[in-house]
C-alpha cells in the first residue's frame, strides 16, 4: 500500500517552493491566495527571505503547510494515497490532502495554530531536548520523577526521543539521561515546550477554531499522532486533532501501525528529507521517497 507522509516544523528552508510557482500555474495561484488569506506575502519570504525570518512561528508553520499541500495537489493523478499521515504540524497538511480540510481551512487553522503557540511560549519560558540512544521508558520514567513540567513530546524513531516542558526541569532531565547513558540529550533552539501541557492556552484557542470548521470524508484512512492509527470518522479525527498540542507525536508508533497495515511505500510530501530519514531508522525493510513533479 502507498502512504503519503508530510514533514512538520523544522524541515524550511529559503527558496522553499519557488520551483513550484515558477512552473505550476494551479500552484501560483494557490499561493498567491494564500497571500491574501493570511494577510502578508508570505511567499516573498518563503522564496526569499533569510533562515531567521523563515524561523518566525507565524511563518515556518504555514510556509511548511503550504509547500506540502501545494506540491500534492500538483501531483493530480499521480497523487493516489492509500493512507496518510503528518509529523506535528504535517497532519494539518495530510488532512486537507486526503479531503478532510479545504485548502483555505487548512491554511486558516494552520495560521491560527502558529499565532496561538507563539503567545503561549511567551506565557512561559520554556524548551525541548533531543534525548539519543535510550529506550523510551527510560526517558518517559526519569521525567515522571523529576519536579515540574518535563514530558515526552515526539517519539520519531527508536532511540531518538524529544522532551518538552519548563527550563529547569529540562535540564534536570538532561543531566539525569546523560548519567543513564543517553549518547545524547542536548536541548534545541526553540521558542517553547510545544506538545506539553504548557500548550494548553494555545491547545483551547486552537481547539475553538477547529470545532468550528467543517471537517469533510477522508479519501483514505489518516494516522493521527494522538492515537497512532488509522481514523476515518471526521468526528473522531476532529476530536483528535484538539487534543495534539498538549499530546506527544506517536510517530514511531503509527509509521509502525502503518507498516502493520499493509504499508509498504511511504513517500514524504513537503520540503526537506526528514521523515525519509526517520522512516529508514523505524523499518529498513520498507520504501521512503520524496515526491517529485
Amino acid at each position: 500500500m502507498k502512504a503519503y507522509i508530510f514533514p512538520g516544523q523544522g524541515a524550511q528552508f529559503s527558496g522553499m517552493g519557488v520551483d513550484l510557482y515558477e512552473k505550476f500555474p494551479e500552484a501560483q495561484e494557490l499561493f498567491e491566495k494564500a497571500n491574501k488569506i493570511l494577510g502578508f506575502s508570505i511567499t516573498d519570504i518563503m522564496f526569499e527571505g533569510t533562515a531567521e525570518e523563515l524561523k518566525q512561528t507565524k511563518v515556518t508553520q504555514p510556509a511548511i503547510f503550504l509547500h506540502s499541500t501545494i506540491l500534492a495537489k500538483i501531483l493530480g493523478e499521480n497523487f493516489k494515497p492509500e493512507m496518510v499521515a503528518g509529523h506535528s504540524l504535517g497532519e494539518f497538511s495530510a488532512l486537507v490532502a486526503n479531503g478532510v480540510l479545504t485548502f483555505e481551512d487548512g491554511l486558516k487553522l494552520v495560521s491560527q495554530r502558529a499565532l496561538a503557540m507563539q503567545k503561549a511560549c511567551e506565557m512561559q519560558e520554556s524548551t525541548m531536548a533531543a534525548v539519543l540512544g535510550l529506550d523510551d521508558l527510560v526517558v518517559e520514567e526519569t521525567c515522571a520523577s523529576i519536579d515540574g513540567v518535563v514530558v515526552a513530546a515526539n517519539y520519531n524513531c527508536p532511540g531518538q526521543l524529544v522532551i518538552s516542558g519548563e527550563i529547569t526541569a529540562i535540564d534536570k532531565a538532561c543531566e539525569l539521561l546523560t548519567e543513564k547513558g543517553a549518547r545524547r540529550a542536548l536541548k534545541l533552539p526553540v521558542g517553547g515546550a510545544f506538545h506539553s501541557p504548557l500548550m494548553e492556552p494555545a491547545r483551547e484557542e486552537l481547539a475553538e477554531a477547529i470545532k468550528n470548521t467543517t471537517f469533510g470524508e477522508p479519501i483514505c484512512p489518516v494516522y493521527q499522532n494522538v492515537v497512532a492509527k488509522a481514523v476515518t470518522n471526521p468526528e473522531d479525527i476532529k476530536h483528535n486533532l484538539m487534543k495534539q498540542l498538549t499530546s506527544p507525536v506517536r510517530w514511531t508508533q503509527s509509521i509502525q501501525q502503518m507498516i502493520t497495515d499493509g504499508g509498504t511505500e511511504f513517500i514524504e510530501v513537503g520540503p526537506g528529507k526528514v521523515l525519509q530519514g526517520l522512516m529508514r531508522k523505524i523499518d529498513r525493510s520498507v520504501t521512503a521517497s520524496g515526491a517529485t513533479v
